[in-house]
């Protein structure tokens, strides 16, 4: 596009873009010890306890999502994790080497990042999107969204001070200016090298049809499989910690819980003293129509705490005002039953099922309708049953009694990467199934010397299927 007939909003985005290169060309030059410094920069920028604090209380009070504390905990475990994982990892130069191949892999940036961050999560995203980009010596703009962007500005604002303390180039990050708009997302999506992307899917498709090669996320729709071998108490507490944290939020939090019948009655004395309260009769249909008034999902219950939801639904059930969560049983799956999708709140959809089969049914028939691609939550002592989903069901994770929403995202006692971006497969319209991580951040170019020769024959290749059946 030349100047001339460039827009106002693509000469912003041309004049962020130019200076993110010119910063990211010195980063080129970086080795990793001075790389390994600018993460250590960003992250100590949110990893300071004042500044964690000071940002999580701003994304409440802006965004209204969301519970103060549980996002200073994310803030830090998630930051904290991914610091883990790329600790001593190589991403400059020479990053491994297979003799027996002949292959020697190189890290190299993939330019400008696009980095599109939701309203949910309007810190902790942004600064793993930011991290994973500048362990690969990236530059980033983030465009988040336009309620999370005086918390992702004041984020910036705190990397920006530690780069300066250590002379690192400040426009390696950047934003887009207030107020983000659409169209100067879709602008700096077209202009960068790479897009990644996490929040809406309608983000997501925008992100993929930009022209530019992007990284988005599946839709959020979380089962939970309780079966009759499960510890009904422990799975109560873990699905429960996993439906309140940050007023679930994440699109890891349950939405659904299958459990089968030997134990349901059990699950739900257990979840009833945990202060879950099953809203049922002229009280479900309220809260139906408060969570869903125009059949899309309600900016009022987002994020809000069940007591919050229970008095904006104007619930007659007295429990519900000091409810932790709030249960509704359902049978069905699809439009006509909303509660079977994805609520971003502490409303959690009870089914109940013959068996374990019975179970894995329900399971393909929510996802088929939203969710497929990203994970299942199983209770059990039957670990076997564990695989048997993951060789079955259309999922890119399978979590086997942990909390999910800190498991699915990468934790300390698991060996999944620490992110707060899921990939869904093909599944759920994605191009990959890890957990979004900073290979995603990084070309690789391959070195390939000669090795001995080794021609096999035909026969030793298809010695098995001419045995069996013949030339």
């Amino acid at each position: 596009m030349s100047a001339s007939v460039m827009t106002p909003v693509s000469q912003t985005i041309a004049a962020l873009v130019r200076r993110a290169r010119a910063a990211q060309a010195i980063a080129d030059g970086y080795d990793q010890a001075r790389v390994d410094e600018l993460v250590a920069a960003a992250a100590w920028a949110i990893l300071e306890p004042a500044r964690n604090r000071a940002l999580s209380e701003l994304a409440v009070r802006d965004t209204g999502i969301g519970d103060v504390e549980d996002k200073v905990l994310k803030n830090h475990r998630k930051t904290l994790g991914l610091l883990r994982d790329l600790d001593g990892m190589k991403t400059v130069g020479v990053i491994s080497e297979d003799p027996a191949k002949g292959l020697v892999e190189i890290g190299r940036p993939v330019g400008v990042v696009c980095a599109i961050t939701p309203s949910t999560n309007p810190a902790a995203t942004p600064v793993n999107k930011i991290i994973n980009s500048l362990k690969a010596r990236n530059a980033v703009i983030v465009a988040p969204s336009p309620k999370g962007a005086s918390t992702c500005a004041k984020l910036i604002e705190y990397i920006h001070a530690e780069f300066d303390k250590i002379g690192a180039p400040r426009d390696l990050v950047q934003m887009l200016p207030a107020p983000v708009t659409k169209d100067a997302t879709a602008e700096l999506m077209k202009q960068s090298d790479l897009v990644v992307a996490t929040g809406s899917q309608s983000n997501v498709r925008a992100a993929y049809a930009s022209g530019t090669p992007a990284f988005g996320v599946g839709a959020g729709n979380v089962a939970a499989i309780v079966d009759e071998t499960a510890n009904a108490a422990d799975a109560a507490a873990k699905i429960v910690q996993s439906k309140t944290f940050d007023n679930a939020t994440s699109c890891s939090s349950d939405n659904s819980i299958v459990l089968v019948e030997a134990i349901a009655d059990a699950m739900l004395a257990e979840l009833a003293k945990l202060g879950c309260v099953m809203i049922s009769g002229e009280d479900r249909r309220r809260l139906e129509s408060c969570m869903w008034p125009e059949g899309k999902l309600s900016p009022a219950v987002i994020g809000q705490s069940a007591p919050v939801i229970a008095r904006r639904a104007a619930l007659a059930e007295p429990k519900a005002k000091d409810a932790r969560v709030l249960l509704v049983e359902e049978t069905g799956v699809g439009p006509a039953h909303r509660f079977s999708g994805e609520k971003l709140s502490p409303v959690l959809t009870v089914y109940r099922v013959r068996d374990f089969a019975a179970a894995k049914e329900m399971v393909r028939r929510i996802y088929g309708y939203q969710g497929a691609g990203h994970s299942v939550s199983l209770h059990s002592a039957r670990e076997e049953r564990a695989l048997d989903l993951g060789l079955t069901l259309p999922v890119a994770r399978v979590i086997l009694n942990q909390v999910h929403v800190v498991g699915n995202g990468g934790a300390f006692n698991n060996g999944l990467p620490v992110s707060l971006s899921m990939g869904c497969g093909t599944w759920g319209r994605n191009n990959f199934s890890e957990n979004m991580n900073v290979r995603q951040y990084m070309n690789i170019t391959r070195v390939s010397r000669p090795i001995p020769e080794r021609v096999p024959t035909v026969e030793d290749l298809l010695g098995p299927y001419f045995a069996r059946w013949g030339k």
